[in-house]
């Protein structure tokens, strides 16, 4: 069971990167990969949970896969949540939590997010989730009264702090 775990975060890990060239623009491709994701990470929740206690170099793999996961499949899952958020309601001119060119810079803050907050988890230090939150709420402060900029924000961190909660989830089920 935990070699599928591992194999399993490990793909999670490869789906992801494959998908930074092709992030979806659809909102039907953007609920796929949300979907996929998900049900691979609560694959390897599971198969992690029904296994036994891993020690040793098996370990220290479990946890850098949990991490691979999370930083880099994040990404995708992070832009598929958003690409749903878009109201097809919404008057024309609206600004969307969609556009990326809203609060520039956001992929890279994402993947150090989702890395302090899988390490911090892994470490057993939860604490460090409202430490790396609070850095990044003082830090995009001023960006927010940008129209659609708050909801980018909200939507884009609760997504990324998710997935990676989920993904150190799964690794600390192979460590427990």
């Amino acid at each position: 069971m935990n070699a599928i775990a591992l194999s399993v975060l490990a793909l999670l890990g490869l789906a992801g990167l494959g998908m930074y060239r092709d992030i979806p623009h659809t909102r039907f491709r953007a609920a796929a990969v949300l979907a996929g994701s998900l049900a691979l990470l609560a694959g390897a929740g599971w198969t992690a949970w029904q296994g036994s206690r891993l020690d040793g170099t098996w370990s220290e793999a479990a946890v850098v896969l949990a991490t691979w996961a999370a930083v880099v499949a994040g990404g995708p899952v992070a832009t598929s949540v958003l690409r749903l958020a878009v109201s097809a309601h919404a008057p024309p001119g609206t600004p969307s939590p969609a556009d990326p060119l809203i609060l520039r810079g956001g992929a890279w803050i994402g993947v150090l997010e989702r890395l302090c907050v899988v390490a911090t988890l892994l470490l057993g230090w939860p604490e460090g989730i409202a430490l790396t939150l609070g850095v990044k709420g003082l830090g995009r402060y001023p960006d927010l009264r940008t129209p659609g900029a708050a909801e980018r924000f909200i939507i884009g961190t609760f997504a990324s702090v998710l997935w990676a909660c989920g993904c150190a989830g799964a690794g600390w089920a192979l460590l427990v």
